[in-house]
């Protein structure tokens, strides 16, 4: 019945002798919390797999200094992920190094932990991804992937201007989740200017109005994060 987590309870009562100190209901109820307990934290961590997120990221680790224009609230509060229940965006802009993508992470890891199906994509590799698609006849099953997540992660949106290609699926990607999903955009580039790097205005307006509309903006100031780690560590040694 793979009941792990009941086996590894009752093992490590009897091993430790400290199943004398239950009673028979006590003792019931705990192997069954235990297997609960088990079969929750199994479900976070392939959930955390099959995330692909880049690295490890928590809320708990951000910083939340004043330079950085943080609101700490609006972060808790985003963390909760009420924001999927109501299919809104994230929006996180910012210089290179601010720490746009480790937010969008560690939102990413708490949807995880909550429940919800995530997928993280840098956006580059993922348009890469459905070039190849294409060509092999795999293009609408990759999108079917995308479309059937609560949330997916789109990081470093707009590195470069987007293709005729790229365009269409973006839109695709982005039509599918309207009013079904949340995506959480990361990007150097402000938002005003993403008409530019998409191109094409009508497509342009079709996404934007889709991706922008009712969304929650975060837009991160203030020196690197990566300079600043370097800049302690070097005064710690």
């Amino acid at each position: 019945m793979k009941l792990y987590g009941m086996h590894s309870a009752f093992k490590t009562a009897v091993d430790t002798g400290k199943s004398d100190d239950y009673t028979l209901d006590q003792f019931v109820s705990m192997i069954i919390d235990a297997e609960w307990d088990d079969k929750n934290n199994r479900k976070i961590e392939r959930s955390i797999k099959n995330a692909k997120f880049h690295y490890k990221a928590s809320i708990e680790s951000i910083i939340y200094d004043e330079a950085r224009n943080i609101d700490q609230t609006k972060v808790l509060r985003l963390a909760e992920c009420d924001f999927i229940n109501k299919n809104e965006n994230i929006l996180i802009t910012g210089s290179t190094g601010a720490g746009k993508s480790y937010m969008a992470i560690a939102i990413g890891y708490q949807a995880c932990i909550q429940g919800y199906k995530v997928m993280y994509h840098n956006t580059t590799k993922l348009f890469s991804k459905l070039k190849m698609a294409k060509a092999d006849g795999s293009y609408l099953k990759e999108l079917s992937k995308i479309e059937k997540q609560h949330l997916i992660i789109l990081d470093d949106f707009g590195l470069q201007p987007l293709d005729s290609q790229n365009r269409i699926a973006l839109l695709e990607i982005i039509e599918d989740r309207t009013g079904k999903g949340s995506v959480i955009v990361t990007s150097q580039v402000p938002v005003q200017a993403w008409y530019e790097t998409i191109g094409e205005k009508t497509i342009a307006d079709a996404i934007l109005d889709r991706l922008i509309h009712g969304a929650n903006r975060i837009e991160l100031k203030g020196e690197s994060m990566r300079r600043k780690r370097i800049k302690i560590n070097q005064e710690n040694n």
